[in-house]
């Protein structure tokens, strides 16, 4: 495995972190991902260790915090062995308190997720979304007082906009309070709307990503094919509402060269997908999931190996799609261009001091 230092931060993570969306199983969205059971679970997280797989991912709100519960009963035993990064900000009930990161709500999320993970601390504690209700201040601050505390080392955030993620790492640098060393986010072959201003963000700010749903949202598995049904087992028969959009001809051209490159490279078509997202600036983990062992260890067959500069070339080409304004300007015309090299070419070499192991 790979192991990359976490944006600017000393936290080092592997390259995979294991998502455990698919522990506990309950609710509309979280059944159809999986229904994991502690047993199975213990499994699945002995096989990521002996791969090096040390950093596993949650959230209070996956499918009621029974995913951190299965997590935490998946565990025991070796804590000081891995890294456990969990998420909250998200309704979890119909409650006035049920909701939001206001320093109420933070401090008793944070309580109850260590309660169910079985543990003193939490290595990476990221807020799911950004609560406008709340004043960035009383976050920050809530937030460097747990972190203070003992039961938070590092923070994140994820599925923040541009401007939210800078406003709060402004307000963390005046008031010398911690900052956030990740932002979790969606990041694929068929959604690259990350590197319009999230990447550069991150390149500036030292914020390294780590990527959710990296197969778009099941869409690169390779079983989803032109002029073909959704396959009986696909989970987006039940969640596609839930996911980002994807033009289905965009995304059946990317399969199409998928499909080459995996003739080429004898590697499957979820491996080379990770294996791109792998090669982009700022990535410092792409998060996997697995129902089983078997989709498990395919899974971490993407690491070990490198997609060649050419079969990058190809898979950026059909991936690729204009960006809005105010950002195409800089995609598509040289003097904006030259103002501003893309750190996705040639001229804007990607800078490493994020991902010092590349």
């Amino acid at each position: 495995m790979e192991y990359r230092r976490l944006g600017a931060s000393g936290l080092t993570v592997p390259a995979l972190s294991f998502g455990a969306g698919t522990f506990g199983g309950s609710g509309p969205l979280f059944s159809a991902w999986g229904d994991t059971g502690a047993r199975e679970a213990q499994r699945l997280v002995d096989v990521c260790l002996d791969a090096g797989i040390t950093m596993f991912d949650t959230a209070d709100v996956y499918s009621d915090g029974a995913s951190e519960e299965v997590l935490g009963q998946a565990i025991k035993g070796r804590r000081d062995r891995l890294l456990i990064s969990t998420k909250s900000g998200l309704p979890t009930g119909d409650g006035p308190g049920d909701f939001g990161t206001s320093r109420a709500r933070l401090i008793r999320s944070v309580e109850a997720a260590l309660r169910r993970l079985g543990t003193d601390h939490i290595d990476l504690f990221q807020l799911h979304a950004f609560d406008a209700g709340t004043p960035v201040d009383e976050v920050v601050a809530a937030l460097d007082d747990l972190v203070r505390a003992g039961k938070i080392r590092y923070l994140g955030a994820s599925n923040f906009a541009g401007w939210q993620l800078m406003k709060s790492l402004a307000v963390a640098d005046r008031d010398h309070r911690t900052r956030y060393a990740a932002h979790q986010v969606y990041y694929s072959l068929a959604g690259r709307d990350y590197e319009w201003e999230l990447l550069p963000l991150g390149l500036d700010q030292g914020v390294g990503a780590v990527v959710w749903s990296p197969l778009g949202w099941g869409r690169l598995t390779g079983k989803i094919r032109r002029g073909a049904p959704l396959p009986a087992g696909s989970r987006l028969h039940a969640t596609a509402d839930f996911g980002p959009p994807v033009d289905d001809e965009h995304l059946f051209r990317i399969v199409d060269v998928l499909d080459e490159v995996s003739r080429e490279t004898g590697r499957a078509i979820p491996q080379i997908a990770v294996n791109w997202l792998l090669q982009r600036p700022t990535v410092a983990s792409v998060i996997i999931g697995a129902r089983n062992e078997e989709q498990l260890l395919q899974n971490i067959g993407a690491v070990g190996w490198s997609l060649t500069p050419d079969q990058i070339a190809r898979l950026d080409a059909v991936s690729e799609r204009t960006a809005p304004y105010p950002y195409f300007p800089y995609q598509r015309q040289e003097g904006f261009a030259r103002l501003n090299p893309s750190p996705l070419t040639d001229m804007g070499r990607p800078r490493t001091h994020l991902s010092p192991s590349r």
